[in-house]
């Protein structure tokens, strides 16, 4: 009805225009047309809500697709396709007769506009869908891989680039409140689009957003994950057009796109939790035990199998997606297939990653991989220990034809990090949990495609758990950006952000993001000479990174830490070598007798700091003082 009522406005508003402006003749011409166009399938179509998804694609591997379509008693229709290239391969349905699903064999379809057709209660009715040609990305589908850094943001809180996308009162948040930590505060895409050449100068290669679809949530909507329409870009964020424009100029500034997604759970005000097509949709209302270990230990207990695999993330918040209904699993990976073909985007980061059906999650991956060859996965696997880790990052369920492994985000590396600077060096403590953690890699196919962070979304910011700590702060940004895996910053991160506490504290907004903001933290003169320090140091170590990729990408040999002191080296195919060496003492220099690391040093004489440019004699022995990073390229 709503669109009826604003087609008619704009028919209306453009007969008036011609009256006043008979010169505009020609375009009103064409407005009056597409008038028609949508009074003439508003005729036949009236009993359709919505179609999903809302267009596909020619020249897809994935060429069998099954769309939704939602409408008044639409499961007791007959449906016809007239299309000599798109064949109607199946119709059904579930429970619910307001839905019907539509299975189309595309494999020989051509780009443009079809009719289907069908009949209802003896009335004939008829409806577009579009097949829009395969898209050539300028830019490819890039992947990521370890010479990248990428640069985490929630959009809502980094920059207000649009007062106009503020609030809307058919939302159930109808608007933002800045002083409250669970509201929305206004940041949008628009901002992020400002801020590319901000990113860009930091010497990040890649952004990564939270998610942006559609939250129509009635409470801390702000975050992203409770999704309400997996098609659609929240409009308090931006349009389609807006997130198209941030992918493109991304792009063109060598910024690869990183998209957040969810597969897990929608949010409660998703249309098929309003309305559910079958109760087979979601798993039991029940809570999740959150303890992911139960579904690879051996001794498991049912019941605790069950709960972590079809427990609720939130009740009635997040309704858990039961991928086992064969629907279920095609709209989500349709999902993932379209945003990628629709924008081009470069890496999907997966929440909740150890919580869906993992047969159903790999064998969606393998569809990716099929399609995309060079695209990136990683996911979230939040929890206790490096085998749980990396139990979810391989392929365990026999669909091994495209994809065998996907990275993970290394929570077990930011716990070693944080002990590094809290507690005191040990047999097993302080900065030998790096060493012991990354030992432990032997478990991974592809340790390489961890991605490793100080800080994210959901924990307390790095600087806050160091106890504002800088020079041990410095010194764990040098080890983030020289060891192995994909590293990655959160917004903020970059100038010493140090919240604490509630979510909404530790998402804080970026300072110089809304207009008016007493500071702008993006500009030199907006930061403190501390922050500035800090900046500097990680944006040196950043672009020597970028411009040395050979060193992200080459083999990591490290030491057993003794007295404080860890030593490592990366070292490319050519030869090229960096020798890294951390003094996790507090107050004391510490004196690094180097023949224990003669095995690589002996084609070396000097190695010069990256970030200083002063020279160190590295033939016998090196002076390193307290918590203090050396990246030494050596000669």
């Amino acid at each position: 009805m709503n669109l009826i009522i604003n087609t008619i406005k704009i028919a209306v508003e453009a007969i008036y225009f011609c009256i006043l402006a008979p010169s505009k003749l020609p375009i009103m011409k064409k407005i009056l047309n597409i008038f028609l166009f949508f009074i003439y399938t508003l005729s036949f179509s009236q009993q359709i809500e919505w179609v999903k998804p809302p267009h596909w694609f020619t020249d897809m591997k994935y060429n069998q697709i099954e769309v939704i379509v939602k409408g008044k008693n639409i499961a007791h229709a007959q449906f016809h396709i007239k299309e000599r290239d798109i064949h109607l391969k199946k119709v059904s349905h579930e429970q619910n007769l307001n839905y019907v699903y539509l299975t189309l064999e595309l494999e020989k379809a051509k780009a443009g506009v079809f009719d289907i057709q069908y009949i209802l209660e003896g009335k004939k009715y008829t409806f577009p869908y579009e097949i829009k040609p395969k898209k050539k990305h300028s830019n490819g589908i890039q992947g990521l891989n370890p010479s990248d850094l990428i640069y985490l943001i929630t959009p809502d809180r980094f920059s207000n680039g649009d007062e106009n996308n503020d609030a809307f009162t058919d939302m159930e948040e109808k608007t933002i409140h800045r002083d409250s930590i669970v509201m929305r505060h206004g940041g949008d895409i628009q901002g992020v689009i400002n801020h590319l050449d901000y990113i860009k100068d930091l010497g990040v290669t890649a952004t990564w957003l939270n998610p942006i679809e559609e939250n129509n949530q009635d409470f801390q909507s702000y975050h992203g994950y409770g999704i309400t329409d997996f098609f659609l870009i929240d409009k308090r964020l931006g349009t389609m057009e807006e997130y198209r424009e941030y992918v493109t100029k991304s792009h063109k500034k060598g910024l690869k796109v990183v998209k957040d997604v969810v597969y897990n759970h929608p949010g409660k005000g998703h249309w098929a939790a309003l309305e559910v097509p079958d109760p087979s949709w979601f798993n039991d209302q029940i809570t999740t035990n959150y303890r992911v270990t139960a579904k690879f230990d051996p001794y498991a207990a049912q019941y605790d199998q069950n709960k972590v695999s079809n427990g609720w993330f939130d009740i009635p918040g997040m309704p858990d997606f039961n991928q086992n209904n064969p629907h279920v699993a095609n709209y989500l990976t349709q999902y993932s297939l379209w945003w990628i073909e629709e924008f081009g985007i470069d890496a999907y980061r997966v929440d909740t990653f150890a919580y869906p059906n993992q047969d159903f999650m790999w064998k969606m991956m393998n569809i990716i991989q099929h399609e995309y060859p060079n695209f990136t996965i990683f996911g979230e696997v939040w929890a206790t220990g490096e085998a749980t880790q990396a139990y979810y990052s391989k392929n365990r369920k026999g669909t091994q034809e495209y994809i065998k492994t996907v990275g993970m985000t290394d929570f077990e590396l930011q716990y070693a990090m944080m002990d590094t600077c809290n507690e005191e060096f040990g047999w097993n403590t302080g900065i030998s949990k790096i060493y012991y953690t990354l030992s432990w890699d032997w478990l991974y196919d592809e340790p390489m495609k961890n991605v490793v962070f100080m800080g994210n979304h959901d924990i307390e910011r790095f600087h806050h758990s160091i106890k504002k700590d800088i020079d041990c702060n410095k010194m764990m940004t040098a080890f983030t950006l020289t060891t192995r895996g994909i590293p990655q910053l959160y917004y903020g991160d970059e100038i010493l952000f140090d919240y604490s506490g509630h979510h909404g504290e530790i998402r804080a907004d970026f300072p110089g993001g809304w207009k008016n903001d007493p500071q702008d933290k993006s500009k030199e003169t907006g930061r403190t000479s501390e922050e500035n320090a800090y900046f500097n140091y990680l944006k040196t170590l950043a672009h020597w990174r970028k411009n040395n990729p050979e060193i992200a990408n080459g083999k990591l040999v490290q030491f057993i830490p003794e007295d404080y002191v860890y030593v490592y080296f990366r070292i490319s195919k050519t030869g090229k070598t960096i020798m890294v060496a951390i003094n996790s003492h507090k107050e004391d220099s510490k004196k690094v007798n180097t023949q224990r690391f003669k095995e690589i040093l002996s084609k070396f004489k000097t190695g010069t700091d990256v970030t200083t440019h002063k020279a160190f004699d590295i033939s016998n022995e090196i002076i390193i003082s307290p918590k203090t990073a050396l990246v030494l390229e050596l000669e």
